[in-house]
């Protein structure tokens, strides 16, 4: 099947990597993740990713500094697990690159959307680092604002649920998950698709998003042929 989407921008979480280990990097769920990847790569999609750093630390939780220190400690955090995300690519034999919107010279090259997309175009993963550059800002809206400035056609936020639901499926078994909605909707019905900043972002530029369970085979290739996997929050009304 051909892919739907030609520019995708994949978010990850620092957890999803952490494992049942809940801090650092399993090399098992790692590899996971880069096979998974590596298989949209080889039907020829142009790949950006995003990943977080909760396997490491939470600026806006972390103890005993300020939000800004602590932040900027998220920030480098972000750069770990792009080196990480990178050298497993490398492995299957997918060119990647780093690109940090924080100064780490030997990390990385600095992010400008221009480099992104000429890399892109290369046919190179770009693995984007240091969430926005600035504290106060989580990694969802880096996504938010990176898939905007590289032209992504979809945000992929790759979640440890398969998809959004009216309520908590962890706590109410009979909760109900949505196959399409439109960003109003979400809104309206206060559904934690993305954090608020982010989530705004992506409404007010009509970006679309679809929320999708990481850790299941092929679920990646399925979101970007447009098989109905996950939730889709669209701009454009329901399909």
């Amino acid at each position: 099947m051909a892919s739907k989407y030609k520019r995708v921008l994949l978010k990850l979480s620092g957890e999803a990597i952490a494992g049942n280990k809940g801090f650092g990097i399993d090399p098992a769920i790692t590899g996971q993740v880069a096979d998974d990847i590596a298989e949209v790569y080889q039907d020829g999609v142009e790949i950006a990713i995003v990943i977080g750093a909760g396997n490491f630390i939470r600026g806006a939780t972390a103890e005993g500094v300020s939000r800004v220190a602590g932040d900027t400690m998220g920030m480098l955090g972000t750069v770990i697990n792009s080196i990480a995300i990178k050298e497993y690519l490398e492995a299957r034999e997918i060119p990647a690159r780093v690109l940090t919107a924080v100064h780490c010279d030997r990390a990385g090259e600095y992010f400008t959307p221009d480099l992104a997309i000429e890399y892109m175009k290369m046919g190179i993963v770009v693995v984007i680092a240091g969430g926005t550059g600035n504290p106060f800002f989580t990694t969802d809206t880096a996504a938010a604002l990176r898939s905007a400035e590289i032209g992504a056609d979809v945000v992929l936020k790759a979640t440890k649920v398969d998809g959004v639901y009216d309520s908590d499926p962890a706590k109410n078994p009979n909760a109900v998950r949505f196959e399409m909605l439109t960003h109003a909707e979400a809104l309206a019905r206060e559904l934690k698709v993305m954090d608020a900043t982010a989530f705004s972002f992506c409404q007010e530029y009509g970006v679309d998003i679809i929320v999708f369970k990481l850790l299941e085979k092929g679920n990646l290739r399925k979101c970007i042929q447009g098989q109905p996997v996950g939730t889709t929050v669209t701009s454009g009304g329901k399909q």
